[in-house]
């Protein structure tokens, strides 16, 4: 179960550079021995329509000239911020609506520290006239972010428009996300009815700025989620609810690549309280828990700039295989037992006796690789341990060192007959560990001319004992 923490945004740009301030200040926590850790580069590309729609009205005054101051004055106020570089592109600036240019898309103003000043020029000589081509916009913002593998490549699409050239934009932010060019973007729809941004919501997280305080107060919400420190408590609990496991690997798998972005071993304190964890919010997850089998939580919601903390019933007992005291044991330290949920035929992991190993709390089939093999429901209950074990074998000895084609076979209490093991081809003579129990051994030499040759034994195993049978060639 999740309890998030609820973002809010409050005290508009003052607040949020204070916020940023402490953020992009912040170090993630090293072992004693590691090498200090260089910041990560955080850029963020802003992607703006200037499609001749931009020239309409928005409260008195076009959207576009809305759009650029507000967007200037955000650049002004990152421009002193360490590890962050802002850039430009601009679509449908260079050629008018009549020509249906979809082509109509440059990189203006590139990557660079403190370039707020060359953001603000640009913006002031661009006109709004043109075309639409969200899709090859984003292609080619793919060539705007430098080949570095350890930054956080951001893109905050702002539009009035949905794609005018045929292109599929959701597709291609899909396949770029997964290529690591960018980040999840963020798309604000400004000026837009309700029903607008359901065509853009596919592309990353969208926000319907329908008026210019909404979009004001957007856009600062989303440089405060690009930026600001988020962490993740995970509380491991019992079926009560209490924090009480611990030491459990906690893979974040970003749901869009299919990668693992964080490998957690999960921690609590003396105090039992969940060790925290820096996670970047402007990924999407699925969280999986490696107990045994695995707990699976997808699309996992983090409130990015807050300290959530997240519950998963996670209870856990231990599964016991105790050899029986036999000694010798005629199987040896061979014998495993192979565990799967209980009712399900997926193999949930293969155990050697003499071993103990955790899982989560519930009924499971354990069968057990002795001859003939054993089926075993049982249920494991959280902080305890449940013991599983076999009777002590016997041996069978055949004594007869023939060369032919048998079968064992455990005879059943209806008189019926289960197959348990075929004898070598090579020699009839072997010293088998066997269940206890009634059996029957059925053999045919290869000299023998005809079915009727045919020697069939019954005998008995008894346990920590052996049984002699000869059988004979005819």
């Amino acid at each position: 179960m999740l309890f998030p923490l609820r973002f809010c945004l409050r005290g508009g740009i003052g607040w949020l550079l204070g916020l940023l301030g402490l953020a992009l200040a912040a170090r993630p926590v090293l072992g004693q021995n590691a090498p200090p850790e260089r910041p990560k580069v955080t850029r963020i590309l802003f992607l703006l329509d200037a499609s001749g729609s931009m020239m309409a009205p928005w409260e008195g005054k076009p959207r576009w000239e809305v759009a650029k101051r507000l967007l200037a004055r955000m650049a002004d106020s990152l421009n002193a911020y360490p590890n962050l570089e802002l850039g430009l592109r601009v679509y449908g600036h260079q050629h008018p609506n009549a020509e249906q240019n979809c082509e109509d898309s440059r990189l203006e103003v590139p990557f660079a520290p403190k370039n707020a000043a060359a953001i603000k020029a640009k913006l002031k000589v661009l006109k709004a006239q043109g075309n639409t081509p969200i899709t090859y916009s984003l292609q080619q913002s793919a060539k705007d972010f430098p080949s570095d593998k350890t930054s956080r490549n951001v893109l905050l699409l702002i539009t009035d428009g949905v794609e005018s050239c045929k292109g599929d934009p959701c597709a291609t932010s899909l396949e770029l996300q997964r290529k690591r060019i960018f980040l999840k973007p963020f798309v604000i729809g400004i000026g837009a009815e309700k029903d607008f941004g359901r065509s853009l919501e596919c592309l990353g997280r969208y926000y319907n700025a329908a008026e210019v305080k909404t979009f004001r107060t957007v856009l600062n919400d989303v440089i405060a989620q690009t930026l600001a420190k988020t962490t993740v408590a995970v509380n491991l609990t019992d079926e009560a609810g209490r924090p009480v496991e611990s030491n459990v690997n906690m893979t974040f798998v970003n749901n869009v690549t299919g990668q693992p972005e964080y490998n957690y071993v999960h921690y609590r304190d003396a105090k039992g309280q969940a060790d925290v964890v820096d996670i970047d919010a402007l990924q999407s997850y699925d969280l999986i828990i490696n107990t045994t089998p695995a707990v699976r939580q997808p699309n996992l919601t983090i409130r990015a700039g807050k300290a959530n903390v997240l519950n998963f019933k996670t209870p856990q007992g231990t599964l016991a295989l105790q050899p029986p005291a036999s000694t010798p044991n005629p199987y040896g330290a061979t014998v495993q037992a192979v565990v799967r949920p209980a009712g399900s035929g997926a193999t949930c992991l293969a155990l050697g006796f003499g071993a103990r190993q955790k899982l989560l709390a519930g009924s499971y089939d354990v069968e057990l690789l002795t001859l003939p093999r054993i089926t075993e429901r049982v249920v494991v209950r959280q902080g305890q341990t449940t013991t599983v074990s076999y009777p002590a074998p016997g041996t069978l000895n055949i004594t007869s060192d023939l060369k032919g084609f048998g079968s064992i076979y455990r005879l059943n209490d209806d008189e019926s007959q289960t197959w348990v093991y075929n004898l070598p081809e090579a020699s009839s003579r072997l010293n088998l560990a066997l269940q206890p129990g009634a059996y029957r051994l059925v053999f045919r030499t290869n000299t023998s001319q005809g079915s009727k040759f045919t020697d069939v034994r019954n005998f008995t195993i008894r346990p920590a004992q052996t049984s002699s049978v000869a059988i004979f060639g005819r």
